[in-house]
């Protein structure tokens, strides 16, 4: 999901540190653990770093992301290798997956102390529970945690500003640092009470009270490298001098081999999710830093490391006492909420606008859109549990506020609907706002009709828009959204659902989707709800080959949408109520369906509409037609 953000980032880096930036010296060593095959000098000792940033609770490995046991694997075969091993975390940990937010982080704690970490950093996101919770989280975590930059409003601090490690008669001094962007970037009431200040002015406070008494300044700062940041790891660095490495996050950006960066300091960063283990080695002689070297392990060079038996049983352990707490009752419905993957990718639902209302009422936005494609199942009326809501949104998405002009929430629109009626991951459903589909009009200017508070959009004011942290960032090429700052954090999509559901209770959960989103003729033609027909009742029912759906990934991934591969529909006989039917079909031509048509194509070749085509031809399911195909066309 975030693959947007990480090319993002990667760019903007490029144009920050072109000419004022080089890169660090590579460590030769292909395969994890072997840390003394880094080229090393001909004295010194030999410390190495282990960093990791912006797991937000991924714990568990999937593909591309290694997990906290594999991890451990890989640590420890650091460790045995080179005994004068530090293990560092950069903030964004404890939440971002329901393995840590069905008990407010406390289940991530219990593995990072497994882990042993020498040091770790509050990101942004540690907030989410409120800065009160994460301080007696800390009291928990059996390592440093550090902050130099937040304070109470009386000015004292809420953590450590640096810790003084001593490793073989080398010090190091650990200096943390958070980004203030977290004053908006949780929920306000996270915060109050607190204040962020100047990272570079507190580095350099720190800097100067411990230069003297280590041998080597590391900065753990969640700062990141974005270009809307005001407050990043390059400005730090270009600001402070004496520091030796600085381990950032924040961006997820991904540091292969790390930068030099002005003073000489060397940036590292490990991306996102325990994709990858950061490594940082250094060779201190005489007080100082002689040489450093940064690189990053992934799964394909850690393939042979063996999970850390410990680790994984002890998540093991987690997922199975969270079993009841999946079961939990949020609220009773007596309607089905519709999520199947075919209608929520081609039109509105009554379970899109119940996540879209949860996700304008927990942020105060004017508009919310998210993707269809991030809604994976349906409700079944009933008893409604903290796992099905989790089932329907189980990839930790979070929701965030944008300040867009109404030109780019109408490219947005326009970029949802492009292959409607085909279905599409990236169709929105809406909040807040209404519109119609022309299917008629060329593609880029089929949405027309845009009210938002019931008031016609205007393409040059700026309206708050909610949406998730993967269309936020370009995914679903929902590019137009990419060059906006995040305005706010409100926590994850399954949260506010869960809240939103219990708040307005049974009674106001809705059997339809309310008209949001309608298809007509710009011309002001009659509307017709722009959702999934249902099959009528009556014709026979038509069996289907049942359509392949993949597993879930962790984060959705953006990507054109491919065209749906359609089955050939058995015709059931006709039925006495059927006879006005059967006449039609008697007296219409034949049309024969060739590879790449579908009925929205061929209903305007023919004159006529997809829907009459589908009522015709009694097609269960209009996108499924296939080559060879007969289909009658009205006389």
């Amino acid at each position: 999901m975030n693959s947007w953000k990480k090319i993002s980032s990667l760019l903007t880096t490029a144009a920050l540190l072109f000419g004022c930036l080089g890169t660090a010296a590579a460590d030769p060593a292909a395969n994890a653990g072997t840390a003394n095959a880094a080229t090393a000098p001909t004295s010194g000792k030999h410390i190495t770093i282990l960093h990791t940033n912006d797991t937000h609770a991924h714990v568990v490995a999937n593909d591309k992301e290694m997990g906290f046991a594999k991890l451990a694997g890989i640590i420890d075969q650091y460790r045995a290798s080179n005994p004068n091993t530090l293990l560092l975390d950069d903030g964004d940990t404890i939440h971002g997956t329901t393995f840590a937010t069905l008990v407010n982080g406390e289940s991530i704690v219990k593995v990072i102390n497994k882990l042993r970490y020498d040091a770790m950093v509050p990101g942004n996101h540690e907030f989410n529970y409120g800065w009160k919770h994460l301080v007696e989280l800390s009291k928990e975590i059996q390592f440093p945690v550090l902050s130099a930059n937040i304070k109470q409003t009386d000015g004292t601090r809420l953590f450590k500003p640096y810790v003084i490690k001593e490793v073989d008669g080398v010090k190091i001094g650990i200096i943390g640092l958070t980004t203030p962007e977290t004053a908006y970037k949780t929920n306000p009431k996270n915060v109050e009470g607190i204040q962020f200040t100047d990272p570079a002015a507190e580095a350099k406070a720190a800097v100067d009270e411990i230069r003297s008494k280590v041998d080597v300044v590391v900065v753990l700062g969640h700062l990141g490298q974005d270009a809307s940041s005001k407050d990043t790891s390059l400005k730090v660095v270009k600001e402070v001098p004496g520091i030796d490495i600085f381990i950032d996050g924040h961006s997820h950006t991904v540091l292969e081999k790390g930068l030099v960066g002005d003073n000489g300091t060397l940036i590292a960063s490990a991306g996102e999710y325990t994709k990858y283990l950061g490594v940082v080695d250094l060779w201190v002689d005489g007080g100082k830093v002689i040489q450093k070297q940064a690189k990053l392990i992934d799964s394909a060079q850690a393939a042979d490391v063996q999970p850390n038996a410990e680790i994984a049983t002890l998540i093991a352990s987690i997922q199975k006492d969270q079993e009841p707490i999946l079961k939990q009752v949020v609220t009773q419905t007596s309607v089905d909420l519709e999520g199947a993957r075919e209608k929520v990718r081609a039109g509105e639902t009554n379970l899109g606008d119940l996540l879209t209302d949860a996700m304008r009422d927990v942020s105060g936005a004017d508009v919310a859109l998210t993707n269809g494609g991030g809604i994976r199942a349906s409700i079944k009326a009933g008893t409604v549990t903290k796992g099905d809501i989790i089932t329907v949104l189980p990839f930790g998405n979070q929701i965030v506020t944008l300040k867009v002009k109404g030109s780019d929430i109408q490219a947005a629109l326009e970029n949802g609907i492009a292959a409607y009626p085909e279905p599409s991951g990236g169709f929105p459903q809406v909040s807040g706002i209404t519109f119609k589909i022309d299917t008629s009009a060329a593609k880029g200017s089929r949405v027309h009709s845009i009210l938002i508070g019931g008031k016609a959009l205007d393409p040059e004011a700026t309206y708050t828009l909610a949406t998730n942290d993967f269309t936020a960032v370009g995914g679903d090429q929902y590019t137009m959204f990419a060059k906006y700052p995040q305005a706010g954090m409100f926590g994850s999509l399954d949260e506010a659902l869960i809240r939103y559901m219990q708040k307005i209770g049974s009674a106001s959960l809705q059997a339809q989707a309310d008209g949001r989103i309608q298809e007509a003729k710009a011309d002001g033609n009659a509307s017709v709800p722009a959702t999934q027909p249902a099959p009528t009742a009556t014709p026979a029912p038509v069996q289907e080959k049942p359509q392949a759906v993949s597993t879930p990934a962790a984060k959705p991934v953006p990507a054109k949408p491919a065209p749906v591969k359609s089955v050939p529909a058995k015709t059931p006989a006709a039925k006495p109520q059927q006879a006005s039917a059967s006449a039609q079909a008697a007296n219409s031509h034949v049309y024969v369906v060739k590879s790449g048509d579908t009925l929205y194509d061929i209903s305007r070749k023919h004159g006529t509409t997809w829907q009459q085509l589908q009522k015709l031809n009694k097609l269960k399911n209009p996108h499924r037609i296939y080559p060879g195909q007969k289909l009658n066309l009205p006389a």
